[in-house]
């Protein structure tokens, strides 16, 4: 539904980056000094026709040694790519600047990486769903626990964007399992994070990121002000992926997107966390910003204090990446090698290209193969079920986003994995492996099991939340409404016939009634396929009013299946036998649909 639900992961959790060595090979540095012939060559054969443009920057030690801006900034415009002047959205990128005031916070004193977050919260508090609270290093990690939204977290123009606190405040997610258990992106609890350096230091997060980050670095083209002030640099254009431009979308969570950059000023960034914070951070409070905070096992990418954190060609790599409204960034620091790299492009169809020249870059400059590691507690064999997502929604109508995306795990006899399209094989410490990709099995401690890869993090489902049960519902229902159809056709027929209607007039209209019923539930399901499956990018900024409109139809079943039954009841003595099998087959086919929407949020209007 929108924009942050295309948003994919262009770097993490894909075997497009993390290269896989041909034989055992140490870690090894080698100069960035090829840089620029490496670009010239891999980027054009990747961009070829259709993407827009690229822009990249490379940084080693304390200088940037390569920057260059392929394709347009502009289509339309002929405008090129100026790594230099060209401002890139860099979406989720924008985390590591909340975490870096997170830390700049820390190392004045007035933050506390392992206190509670209420403590710091003036207007407004988290709920205390569990005993354990949630701390801002479990928002720095994204194990606070959250759900996760996706309607209502764009907007069109500035008018539309409320004070952060305010909108934090407004638009909560629930906590759905106890933090620090498992990892589940958090776009709220990032923006929490920056809230709360907001509240301790008394500056507005786009003013307090540039004095205390952009102005010391000299990031001179760079905001975290939407939209672009004047002066601070050209914005490129974004595209989908048929060449649609997207127009400038507003986020009000501030702190886990906002910053638009060029590849210039992102080089600056870059060299401050390779060289101990340089003038941002001290040394000691980078050293332990870059220093992994949390893990599902040692095996698996993790998260060092808001950078992700994963052992790439065995190498130790602090990066993140972000997507938003056509817009795909990655940045990457190599510490050991000095070595760091940003890319970004304009449009939903370079993704893929981003996460190519990024594999190739590192595999030039920062060549080996990954170390063994081992784990860190008793192997847990994976259980075999539907699997979904830890980050997802489950008190709201996105819940059914879970329906349709869920992934099945199987064991096959030899003991390897089926799962997400892939076969996993055991390595015989409990782990699996697929391509470059790691998976470990992870049971909480309430019994919940887990599959945590080196990217996301999966829950197993309950079978009634699984996709077989619920097509099987929704399939007996659709008979059964089909088979409401007869219903005016043999009331029709027999007075045709002008046979004698000897049923009672509360056994006819509790017919008439559930015929109804489910032929408008039919038509509903029909309607929330369309909605699913069509447009969703108006998702983003609400619930359109034809979606809301759509769910009055459940509402309407619901009563319209209550009165039949109680009709039913009344007029039961007076009706035939055969009428009543039906009127029973009927009514037990609504039940199965009114548990179908109330399972997943769709009686009623569930949007927050």
């Amino acid at each position: 539904m929108g924009g942050r639900a295309a948003a994919v992961c262009v770097l993490v959790g894909s075997a497009v980056v993390a290269a896989s060595p041909a034989q055992a090979a140490p870690p090894t540095c080698e100069p960035p000094t090829a840089a620029a012939d490496y670009f010239h060559r891999a980027v054009p054969q990747r961009m070829g026709d259709t993407l827009p443009g690229m822009v990249v920057s490379v940084v080693s030690g304390d200088k940037t040694v390569y920057t260059h801006g392929f394709g347009r900034a502009d289509v339309a415009k002929n405008v090129p790519m100026d790594p230099d002047r060209t401002l890139v959205r860099i979406a989720s990128i924008t985390k590591l600047f909340t975490a870096t005031a997170v830390m700049q916070q820390v190392e004045a004193g007035r933050l506390d990486l392992n206190a509670d977050v209420d403590t710091y919260l003036k207007d407004f508090s988290i709920p205390r769903t569990y005993p354990q609270p949630i701390t801002l290093q479990m928002l720095l990690a994204h194990t606070a626990g959250f759900e996760d939204r996706i309607i209502g977290t764009g907007a069109r123009t500035a008018d539309e964007v409320v004070p952060l606190g305010k909108y934090l405040a407004e638009n909560m997610p629930a906590r759905i399992r106890p933090p620090g258990v498992v990892s589940a992106y958090s776009n709220y609890g990032a923006a929490l994070a920056g809230y709360i350096v907001t509240q301790v230091s008394g500056e507005p997060y786009d003013k307090y990121v540039q004095r205390h980050i952009l102005d010391p670095l000299h990031m001179i083209h760079t905001t975290a002000t939407e939209p672009v002030p004047p002066g601070t640099g050209d914005l490129a254009t974004s595209y989908r992926d048929n060449g649609e431009t997207i127009p400038f979308t507003f986020d009000p969570l501030t702190p886990d997107g906002s910053i638009s950059a060029t590849a210039s000023d992102m080089a600056k960034f870059a060299i401050a966390h390779l060289n101990e914070g340089a003038g941002i951070l001290r040394p000691e409070t980078t050293a332990l910003m870059h220093t992994r905070s949390f893990a599902a096992d040692p095996r698996l990418t993790g998260y060092a204090h808001g950078f992700i954190n994963r052992t790439m060609n065995g190498h130790h790599v602090l990066m993140h990446d972000g997507s938003w409204e056509g817009f795909g960034s990655g940045l990457l620091l190599v510490p050991d090698c000095k070595l760091g790299v940003f890319v970004s492009v304009n449009s939903t169809e370079g993704f893929e290209a981003l996460g190519d020249v990024v594999d190739g870059f590192l595999d030039r400059f920062a060549p080996g193969s990954a170390p063994t590691v081992s784990g860190s507690q008793k192997p847990v064999v994976p259980e075999a079920g539907f699997y979904a997502p830890t980050r997802r929604n489950v008190t709201g109508v996105e819940k059914l986003l879970t329906l349709l995306g869920p992934a099945r795990l199987t064991v096959t006899d030899s003991g390897s994995l089926r799962f997400k399209g892939q076969i996993w094989t055991p390595q015989g410490d409990g782990s699996y492996v697929a391509g470059d990709d790691r998976l470990v099995a992870i049971r909480g401690g309430d019994g919940t099991r887990y599959v945590a890869t080196d990217g996301p993090t999966f829950e197993r489902l309950s079978w009634w939340w699984g996709l077989p049960f619920n097509l099987g519902v929704l399939a007996v229902f659709a008979v059964v409404a089909l088979s409401a159809l007869a219903v005016p056709i043999v009331g029709l027929w027999r007075r045709v016939r002008r046979r004698e209607l000897g049923a009672s007039r509360s056994w006819r209209v509790s017919r008439g009634l559930a015929a109804g019923a489910a032929v408008l539930g039919l038509g509903f399901l029909v309607g929330l396929a369309a909605a699913l499956f069509g447009s969703t990018s108006e998702f983003l900024y609400s619930a359109p009013t034809s979606f809301r409109v759509l769910l009055v139809v459940p509402i309407v079943v619901t009563g319209m299946a209550a009165v039949a039954l109680g009709t039913a009841v009344a007029g039961w003595r007076g009706a035939g036998i055969m009428a009543r099998v039906h009127q029973v087959v009927l009514l037990a086919g609504l039940a199965s649909l009114v548990w179908f929407c109330w399972q997943w949020n769709v009686l009623g209007w569930h949007f927050s």
